[in-house]
């Protein structure tokens, strides 16, 4: 069990949860009834992509991180690339019982970009676009029919996403100070959508703006400590806080919308993330 755990980085999934909470709550959409699947659905295709990820990277991985599952010899290639079909296809399953069958285009299209990124993208110029996709599309996926008005919720976590994988290109061997002020550039226009502004109740904004600034200290102190010295130890720091970074803009974008509970349920996951990471690391 613990070899699959850390295959797909089991814990980690509790930051991709809210994805589909900010879209729903953007769009006016109650997470309830079988709409509850959506963040299962959002769960699969994390599991999913972080499978594939490994079983496209198992050559390199033999050279620069031996003791992951599959160059170690603990999980078979075969066996990582079955493990991504059926949760994609376990993803897929969920999305269409939760949200019908526009959600269901949804998660097709999510689906699509997840094996895209992972076979074909990561590692290029394209990469970060096809994260940044990956990530927005999970947004909406909450959205149901109103996907406009998730829109500034998607682009938040999309831009957030591109900045987080960017810069998690130099974990192995270092980075460089301009990658770390792209993404740090990108936690800023993320935590600037997630700010309240008039319309809402005093308890919303409040809210909004308390995730929003937790959001952006812990997130972008990360990423500036690798600006200043782009190490691979300060960035495997920058981007593992970017990971766990989701939950409280998630938390944000929701109160921003009016969901202030679903809010606070969401950034209660976050210290369970934390703890969980010592364990079964998310990068």
């Amino acid at each position: 069990m613990k070899e699959w755990m850390e295959l797909v980085r089991a814990p980690a999934a509790l930051t991709v949860l809210g994805d589909t909470v900010a879209g729903a709550a953007a769009a006016g959409q109650p997470m309830r009834g079988r709409r509850l699947l959506l963040p299962l659905a959002s769960a699969s295709f994390y599991w999913a992509g972080m499978a594939l990820n490994d079983w496209a990277d198992r050559e390199l991985d033999a050279a620069e991180r031996p003791e992951r599952p599959i160059p170690s010899g603990r999980v078979s290639a075969g066996a990582a690339l079955t493990t991504g079909g059926v949760l994609t296809a376990a993803g897929l399953g969920l999305a269409g019982l939760g949200g019908g069958r526009r959600a269901l285009g949804t998660a097709s299209a999510l689906a699509a970009a997840v094996w895209a990124y992972d076979t074909r993208l990561k590692g290029t110029v394209a990469g970060p676009l096809g994260m940044a996709a990956c990530r927005a599309l999970d947004v909406l996926l909450g959205a149901g029919g109103d996907r406009t008005a998730a829109a500034p919720a998607a682009a938040a976590l999309g831009t957030h996403a591109f900045g987080v994988t960017v810069l998690s290109g130099g974990e192995v061997h270092g980075g460089s100070r301009a990658l770390a002020g792209v993404a740090l550039a990108g936690t800023a226009v993320a935590g600037g959508l997630v700010l309240p502004w008039r319309g809402r109740s005093r308890a919303e904004r409040l809210a909004a703006f308390g995730f929003g600034t937790g959001y952006l200290a812990t997130v972008g102190r990360a990423q500036l400590d690798a600006a200043r010295e782009p190490s691979a130890e300060r960035v495997r720091g920058a981007t593992a806080a970017g990971i766990h970074g989701m939950v409280p803009l998630q938390a944000g974008l929701a109160a921003r919308a009016g969901a202030v509970r679903a809010g606070a349920l969401l950034a209660g996951a976050l210290p369970l993330a934390s703890r969980l990471a010592k364990k079964v690391s998310p990068t």
